[in-house]
């Protein structure tokens, strides 16, 4: 897969000292769909709003579609369509007119089949000619979304694009990056809902505190991360985790009822593991009455890896 963006030694520095970006080294495939995850004041925006060549790097090299963003930055902001978080838009235009102007703004001749396409996938042709004041709030972020896609980016970045809206407009904008994946377009998502990253991301980037503390696709992020969660019901309560199991990563619950097995998620550790417990509460005549097993989200990964980071 060839890259179609490449950041090296990124850095952001402000005035007043602080350190918004931390040697950044990222690259992302064409037609990829790359999700940043982390939380507030992560770096997120900072890095796509550098990448946008809408804030200036400290040091560093930014290339989009092979082309550096200080050197030609018309022709690499050319390639990017960007939704930002804050919906700006003139509340006073029809929402055909305001599709259409951004088109016009980056040179591309009028397409009217276009901006009809784009605006019936986003469920807004109906509304072609009502003002932008109004439209409701997720009315306005796909009005955001079409002005982003009208002038034929090659690369989309959604910033937060799901943030206050409805469940409907959250799962029609899902389907939406599915077809822009088809067409081969690259996304670049920041999010705070983890389940957006696991339905739609081929790969995953965690950042905090300005640096990439991992990148990897969703299954490796798993596989290597990820723990298995055994729930063991016992058929009487224990007040304590007899010292003989003290090996065994548990956790008892506040009535005594169930115990928590955590172990590895790779496949040739697991059997062995649970074996020698079941053997092992048995040899101290605890009884268990069920068992319940769920392996580690992107969200475990996601909390686990910020708190060793902090």
């Amino acid at each position: 897969m060839q890259n179609i963006i490449s950041i090296e030694s990124l850095n952001k520095r402000y005035s007043n000292g602080f350190q918004a970006l931390s040697d950044i080294n990222l690259t992302v495939g064409q037609g990829e769909i790359f999700a940043l995850l982390g939380p507030n004041g992560a770096g997120k925006t900072t890095l796509i709003s550098t990448v946008c060549g809408i804030t200036k790097a400290s040091s560093g090299n930014v290339r989009v579609g092979g082309v550096d963003i200080e050197l030609d930055y018309r022709k690499a902001r050319a390639c990017i369509g960007l939704v930002p978080q804050e919906i700006s838009i003139d509340i006073f235009e029809s929402v055909w007119a305001t599709v259409n102007l951004s088109r016009g703004l980056f040179g591309r001749p009028p397409n009217a089949m276009l901006v009809e396409k784009i605006l019936k996938d986003l469920s807004l042709w109906d509304k072609k000619d009502a003002k932008i004041m109004t439209l409701s709030g997720g009315m306005k972020r796909r009005v955001m979304i079409a002005k982003a896609l009208v002038h034929e980016p090659s690369i989309l970045f959604l910033d937060e694009p799901t943030a206050g809206v409805d469940v409907e407009l959250r799962h029609d904008m899902w389907a939406m990056v599915e077809g822009l994946r088809q067409k081969g377009i690259t996304v670049v998502l920041t999010t705070h809902y983890i389940e957006e990253a696991e339905a739609m991301a081929d790969r995953i980037g965690i950042i905090n505190n300005g640096k990439i503390m991992l990148v990897d696709t969703k299954s490796n992020l798993l596989e290597r991360l990820g723990k298995q969660h055994l729930r063991i019901d016992l058929q009487q309560p224990l007040k304590k985790i007899p010292s003989a199991l003290a090996s065994y990563s548990l956790d008892l619950s506040q009535d005594g009822q169930s115990l928590t097995y955590h172990y590895s998620s790779l496949r040739d550790q697991q059997d062995d593991s649970v074996n020698q417990l079941f053997h092992d509460l048995n040899k101290n005549g605890i009884r268990f009455c069920e068992l319940q097993s769920r392996k580690s989200t992107l969200e475990d990964i996601f909390i686990d890896l910020i708190k060793e980071g902090e």
